[in-house]
């Protein structure tokens, strides 16, 4: 009897654990090009992404940054505070068109954004994770658009793949940034 009440115990929490952490991609988004990418991402595995994004229940769209950002033109998406507190991710307008892995990129960076401002440590985690990201989603038989964006996340890629413990040269590329150290007040 004593087996059978632990294992129905041990159930029950496990059931409640995997129910903290129900969602459906919808929850996020209502673009169906956010709501793809957010299920690229779980299809991958990249849970920490996905917990993150529930955790902080943000909701991720696309926006013209020219309000947000003083030079929105090298800014792919921000991770910021609604008008109610609410944590959002925007993704610049002018990439609504990229592909769905390149979209998950840019979701999985800005969901490791967890302060309410990002220092050294914090935007190094989140470029690795895009960079990761890239690295696992590129379809190595699929052509992407020649732009700024492929571009950053091909160059990211390779910094990530480069990189070992003794020398992360995404830390040093955001830390020797005249824009990140400028942002991240690094100066």
């Amino acid at each position: 009897m004593k087996k059978v009440v632990v294992l129905f115990a041990a159930f029950v929490l496990l059931t409640l654990n995997q129910a903290a952490f129900a969602y459906r991609a919808s929850d996020f988004s209502n673009d169906s090009k956010i709501v793809a990418a957010i299920t690229l991402l779980e299809q991958a595995g990249e849970t920490d992404v996905l917990r993150n994004l529930q955790k902080h229940a943000i909701r991720v769209s696309f926006d013209d940054l020219t309000s947000y950002t003083y030079n929105a033109s090298k800014a792919y998406a921000i991770s910021t505070y609604n008008n109610y507190g609410t944590r959002v991710i925007m993704i610049n307008s002018i990439y609504r068109n990229a592909p769905v892995e390149q979209i998950a990129c840019l979701v999985a960076h800005e969901s490791m954004h967890v302060k309410r401002i990002a220092d050294l440590e914090e935007e190094t985690i989140a470029t690795q994770k895009e960079a990761a990201t890239w690295t696992r989603l590129k379809v190595a038989s699929k052509t992407y658009p020649d732009t700024k964006l492929t571009r950053r996340l091909d160059k990211l890629s390779g910094m990530y793949l480069a990189s070992d413990a003794n020398n992360n040269i995404i830390q040093s590329k955001i830390a020797s940034s005249g824009f990140y150290r400028a942002q991240l007040g690094l100066n």
